[in-house]
């Protein structure tokens, strides 16, 4: 791995004056690295952190995948991480008019990790600079400590995935000292009290509103002072409870990874704190990861949009239009069964720049009902290029996909939603066209997106030294065969049982979920599930399960 050659840099040089130029913003200092094969694939399970800390999996990923370039050997064109300054990788294999295009792509990427708000978490410090910090930390325990650190490491990413990362935009948002904001005694009162306190009939809560916005109308500089005048003699609890409620909040926005820091006896033992600077070192990684995979699709499109309208306007690259199209093709081709985020992104946001140029992202042009007339509105507000970009700083995947995957952008690119069934004549498996709808289509794609579980801590149950965790259940049940592996890290690092409360399928004595033999089944044998709470508990290394 070396740095680029002068000339090469020059192309990067001048490849940022265009991308500059045409809006996009990135830091003044970037390192770009010539890299081979055999660099990738030891740095992609790293995520190409070359200082990430050293741990088994990584090792064993690299042996797959160098087995599986013998197999299939690919040449990867780049890859740009989200550090401080910006790093990028490039094969050793590409021609300078390849170099061109990639240039446009990584710099699209930089601008979204800089302007992204998903990515606001990352943008005070350097990843890299940290994670060679935290290397050494590890190594440093991991010659004094042995195995076991690779134990705690093992147990602490078998929960990264439930690190608060919301949580953490919100504290980064509202919140100089990192601790929560207190809650406002207004949206206390109509999201909370009224809701989940009160629980009281939709009519009630309408009156509710009402009598609010009334109050505003009359005065709105003492409207919430009468409005909790009457709250207070209609609940005299009110006040307590609001109290109660913004003394625990800070309590409650930790994530389960916080909670165990903070709380496990058996970590603040002295002789196992040196276990929670591991703990962290995860955690922070994790964190640096999440807005990446809550934003791939939204990230490669912005990218491959940019890496396409500027390579197309540039005069070096004169002869090789033809080279080009062939490359862009490869990457921006929609397959007709599957997912391909950079062709899909970019499709995106070409229907946005459309949508804005046309003022079709109006009230109007909803109300429009006919297929005729919507296909010729155009009032020419050519605002495209400004909506693309505040759709690239505001959303991420799940908003980019339910705003702008619609029922004219399924139409436009003539995409559906595939089936899979048995041909019972020839014996084999057969695509079809299932839907066609934009609602069917879009929640294929969601279903598809990162969606980790919502886990949380209830500090309620925690008699006893035992951890109690809660599954909010969102329709998807966790995936049983990991269940017992988790909660045996959990107890090890907590120090005492764990419990785990969640939904599953309601179970039958004849084999299967709601009395039918378990089986595989086509599309059309699809049947209403039962779902009842159950409860895992993890004791001595021993799981058991009972059915609430």
């Amino acid at each position: 791995m070396e740095l680029i050659d002068q000339k090469t840099k020059r192309i990067m040089e001048g490849c940022k004056d265009r991308a500059y130029a045409a809006g996009l913003r990135f830091g003044d200092e970037t390192l770009e690295y010539i890299v081979t094969n055999r660099d990738l694939i030891e740095l992609t399970p790293k995520y190409m952190i070359p200082t990430l800390y050293d741990y088994w999996v990584h090792d064993v990923e690299c042996l797959k995948e160098k087995g599986r370039y013998e197999l299939y050997p690919n040449n990867p064109y780049e890859t740009v991480i989200n550090t401080r300054p910006a790093i990028s990788f490039y094969n050793d294999n590409n021609p300078d008019w390849m170099n061109v295009m990639i240039f446009y792509h990584v710099l699209g990427h930089i601008d979204f990790f800089r302007c992204n708000q998903y990515f606001r978490n990352t943008w005070d410090f350097d990843f890299t600079g940290q994670a060679l910090s935290d290397k050494r930390t590890i190594a440093k325990l991991r010659s004094e400590k042995g195995r076991w650190v690779d134990y705690v490491i093992e147990f602490s990413r078998a929960i990264d995935n439930l690190v608060g990362y919301h949580s953490e935009l919100s504290r980064i948002d509202n919140s100089e000292n990192g601790e929560a904001s207190p809650i406002t005694i207004l949206d206390y009162y109509f999201d909370i009290f009224l809701q989940n306190v009160k629980k009281v009939p939709v009519t009630e809560y309408i009156k509710e509103v009402e009598r609010y916005n009334c109050c505003v109308r009359q005065d709105s500089n003492i409207a919430e002072q009468v409005f909790f005048s009457e709250v207070h003699k209609k609940y005299p609890e009110f006040s307590s409870l609001y109290e109660k409620a913004n003394d625990s909040r800070n309590e409650r926005t930790l994530d389960i990874m916080q909670y165990v820091l903070k709380h496990s006896e058996n970590l603040n033992r002295p002789k196992n704190r040196w276990m929670k600077s591991i703990i962290e070192v995860v955690r922070k990684t994790s964190l640096f990861f999440q807005p990446q995979i809550r934003t791939k699709i939204m990230n490669e499109g912005w990218a491959s949009y940019w890496h396409e309208k500027l390579f197309l306007s540039d005069d070096r690259i004169l002869g090789h239009e033809v080279d080009f199209a062939r490359l862009h093709a490869a990457i921006a081709s929609m397959p007709r069964v599957g997912l391909n985020p950079y062709a899909l992104g970019i499709r995106i946001f070409h229907y946005i720049e459309e949508l804005a140029d046309k003022g079709k992202l109006s009230q109007e042009y909803q109300r429009v009902l006919s297929i005729r007339e919507r296909e010729r509105y155009d009032k020419a507000e050519s605002k495209g290029l400004e909506k693309i970009f505040d759709v690239r700083s505001n959303l991420c995947d799940f908003l980019f996909i339910d705003t702008f995957v619609d029922q004219d952008f399924v139409t436009k690119h003539d995409l559906f939603v595939a089936g899979k069934r048995m041909n019972p004549h020839k014996m084999v498996y057969e695509y079809y066209v299932k839907s066609r709808n934009a609602d069917d289509y879009r929640k294929m794609l969601q279903d598809s997106l990162y969606h980790p579980p919502f886990i949380t801590v209830d500090p309620e149950r925690n008699a006893g030294n035992i951890l109690y965790l809660e599954h909010h259940f969102e329709g998807k049940p966790l995936v049983t065969e990991f269940i017992s592996n988790v909660l045996l890290g959990l107890e090890y690092l907590w120090g005492g049982p764990v419990q785990l409360e969640t939904s599953e399928v309601e179970r039958s004595e004849r084999g299967g979920p709601n009395g039918h033999r378990s089986r595989k089944s086509d599309d059309s044998n699809c049947r209403e599930l039962n779902w009842q709470r159950v409860l895992y508990t993890m004791k001595d290394r021993s799981l058991t399960r009972k059915v609430l």
